[in-house]
């Protein structure tokens, strides 16, 4: 995991965060919504975040970890600018969904769930996106990529690579 990267924000993804929680700390169960705006600013939540969460609602660390984690929405970390969702459901993995993950992998020199040093590309895993018969299948953001084999994901990768 790219555990090594440094948590950095900026004084104004701070500053949204503290007014988000100002606005709702009085309203019962705000936590849930907390989180979800401070993902939406941060793009991920990271311990210094879940943190300061913590240390404003007056609840302890685990409690937020303990919501972050829980929830398949939360992310503890950061996601690239193509986010690729390969998906491992049952018609997807008997045609061979494993290989394309691990050329996946390959190519990005990172594991399902991280995210490449520069930020391009994070890649995770899924069990269904409702495209059975393209099997199968990954997302990149919205685009849709049916009928994969290991060799295409090379020319699949080097165009948002040429994008950036």
């Amino acid at each position: 995991m790219n555990n090594n990267a440094k948590f950095c924000a900026t004084e104004e993804q701070l500053s949204k965060l503290n007014a988000v929680i100002e606005e709702s700390k009085s309203v019962p169960g705000c936590l849930m919504h907390i989180l979800q705006e401070a993902q939406g600013i941060f793009g991920y939540l990271p311990i210094e975040v879940q943190t300061i969460i913590a240390e404003k609602l007056n609840v302890s660390l685990s409690e937020v970890y303990g919501v972050v984690t829980f929830y398949s929405q939360f992310s503890l970390q950061p996601k690239g600018k193509y986010r690729i969702s390969m998906c491992l459901g049952t018609a997807c993995y008997v045609k061979g969904a494993d290989k394309v993950l691990e050329e996946i992998e390959k190519q990005l020199g990172i594991k399902c769930g991280e995210c490449t040093p520069d930020g391009l590309f994070s890649v995770d895993s899924c069990r269904c996106v409702g495209a059975c018969g393209l099997a199968p299948v990954m997302m990149i953001n919205d685009d849709v990529y049916g009928k994969l084999t290991p060799d295409m994901i090379k020319g699949i990768l080097d165009k948002y690579r040429e994008v950036k």
